[in-house]
């Protein structure tokens, strides 16, 4: 039975939006496409209607993922984005988080294609991070290097948190160590 292109449609998003969600929680070899399309309703075989492979999924997947990062940042400035990036509901909702925290490792071994949509998905983090630093510093203080130093700081913080036992003091350490570090830094600029 064939269906309609807007169904189609609908069914492909929902692949991408549980698969983004199931990688982010359980890492790229944790999901097989039987549970995956298993939870999105749909029969295993319909898989390929969809995708030419598990790695195609991933990289889409991986763009989303970056994508609902952004938009949970957008309105934002750095100090709050970093204070919401760094912080113990981000830690603890694994599946609705940045993908650069949960799945960096992972994907630095995936193909071209996946590493891309980080590589995208980064730069885009960057960016915002980078207008608003930019805003507060003069024409080349270098904004960008910041940008990446607390965009690296606060994915590791989150990536080293995770790594502990939850509810661990040292997870929690972790995350308000890097905080301060950051908010320093951020405060720092804004005082010049």
């Amino acid at each position: 039975m064939r269906i309609t292109k807007e169904k189609y449609e609908e069914n492909h998003e929902r692949i991408v939006a549980i698969a983004s969600e199931m990688f982010r929680e359980r890492g790229f070899d944790g999901v097989s496409v039987a549970e995956l399309m298993e939870r999105a309703g749909l029969t295993h075989g319909g898989f390929y209607n969809h995708f030419r492979s598990k790695e195609d999924l991933i990289a889409e997947a991986a763009a989303r993922g970056f994508g609902e990062t952004l938009e949970r940042y957008a309105g934002h400035d750095a100090l709050s984005a970093i204070e919401l990036y760094i912080s113990r509901q981000h830690r603890d909702a694994r599946g609705q988080g940045c993908p650069a925290a949960a799945l960096s490792c992972e994907a630095a071994r995936q193909p071209d294609e996946t590493r891309s949509a980080f590589a995208a998905g980064i730069e885009n983090l960057l960016r915002a991070f980078e207008g608003d630093i930019a805003r507060n510093q003069p024409p080349g203080a270098g904004s960008r290097a910041l940008a990446i130093s607390l965009l690296a700081q606060a994915v590791g913080a989150v990536v080293l948190s995770r790594a502990c036992p939850d509810g661990s003091s040292l997870a929690d350490e972790i995350l308000d160590a890097c905080l301060d570090d950051c908010r320093d830094a951020i405060a720092a600029v804004r005082e010049q």
